[in-house]
């Protein structure tokens, strides 16, 4: 009985090759996402419409409609008063897109699915999970019309927490997606007794850096990115007075600008020494020589972030530069799940080569 397969059988490939796509698209909708954020194009489009919405203004009168529709809300009244029919086609098209993306995101997943499942190409195992992966992508939609709706009401500005929610869950999405594209490509059964420790180790990084994420959709929904705009000193100050100064203290974790940046900043500085840490674990020992290469993109990825997050933070996080950081911390997380999965393949791995010495030495005994 084979235990690791070295190669992929052709429906395996086959679904490996649909869930890299489908996470592909995932990565670019969560960057378009945080271009919407950061061109504060997220409340342009106050209605829904789950099938019609994807039909566009396609006449100067549909767009006058649309546009008379927003100048009811609180963001054009409060922020954009006096906006032309131009310019709030240009915050409408961010968002109309990042809808329409969410909605080929649905399309592209579920039709391969049930294609692969009607023609019993899905193995044993796998399709709960790619039914549960559905489920969480009908959520994430709902979950981002409950954030618009939050900044449709009185103030022009969506909620934080449902922001976080928002961004979490489509993290969420991709993680699992991408570590379930690894146990296809190296089919694991346990973990090696003596990497136990540095297994466990990884899988918190991976935890790690996803509750890094969560605090930067914290910045991000606070706007917490636009306020002390210096490095590493916030201000005067290393640390700066005033932090956890709401009543419950714990509130401030939520709420207050100054608290939101400074804990932001901590999670990165301790994710780089948890990295570091990891990574030297993994590096000093010559028997991990296969999955060095992972620790060593890890720090690289590492390192890409938090350049790109210091020089946002310095130039009042442009545009581009917001969506770059972004960008990188999906992609750390990648590489995080990359590294925390090979103790699973260097396990099986030994697990076989294990079998396989077992054989030649039963061969051997009975010769």
């Amino acid at each position: 009985m084979t235990i690791y397969n070295q190669t992929l059988n052709t429906y395996d490939r086959q679904i490996v090759n649909w869930l890299i796509i489908c996470a592909l698209v995932i990565f670019g909708m969560i960057m378009l996402g945080g271009a919407t954020r950061l061109t504060n194009s997220g409340l342009s489009m106050v209605e829904w419409r789950p099938l019609l919405g994807v039909i566009p203004p396609l006449s100067e009168s549909s767009w006058l409609a649309v546009f008379e529709k927003y100048q009811q809300f609180p963001e054009y009244k409060k922020l954009n008063q006096g906006m032309t029919l131009g310019e709030f086609k240009v915050i409408f098209m961010y968002e109309y897109l990042h809808r329409v993306l969410g909605r080929l995101i649905g399309v592209l997943f579920f039709f391969p699915m049930i294609y692969f499942t009607v023609k019993k190409r899905i193995k044993s195992g796998l399709s709960p999970k790619l039914w549960g992966l559905f489920f969480l992508g009908g959520c994430q939609g709902l979950l981002g019309w409950y954030m618009v709706k939050s900044g449709l009401v009185d103030k022009p500005h969506v909620s934080q927490y449902r922001l976080m929610a928002h961004l979490g869950l489509a993290t969420a999405i991709y993680g699992y997606m991408l570590w379930v594209i690894c146990d296809l490509m190296r089919p694991v059964k346990s973990v090696l007794k003596e990497d136990s420790g540095i297994a466990y180790l990884s899988i918190g990084l991976v935890f790690l850096i996803f509750f890094m994420i969560l605090s930067g959709g914290l910045v991000a929904g606070t706007n917490a990115g636009f306020a002390f705009n210096t490095w590493p000193m916030m201000g005067t100050d290393f640390i700066p007075a005033g932090i956890y100064g709401m009543e419950p203290y714990w509130l401030a974790i939520f709420e207050d600008i100054l608290t939101i940046q400074f804990n932001h900043r901590m999670f990165a500085y301790f994710i780089l020494c948890y990295s570091g840490f990891v990574a030297w674990r993994i590096l000093r020992n010559p028997k991990r020589t296969e999955i060095h290469f992972r620790a060593i993109l890890l720090l690289g990825a590492l390192l890409i972030q938090i350049s790109l997050g210091i020089s946002a933070l310095l130039l009042h996080v442009p545009v581009l530069l917001g969506v770059a950081h972004q960008a990188g911390a999906i992609l750390l997380l990648s590489t995080a799940i990359f590294l925390a999965h090979a103790f699973r393949e260097k396990g099986i791995r030994a697990i076989e080569g294990r079998i396989v010495e077992s054989s030649f030495s039963s061969l051997s005994t009975q010769t």
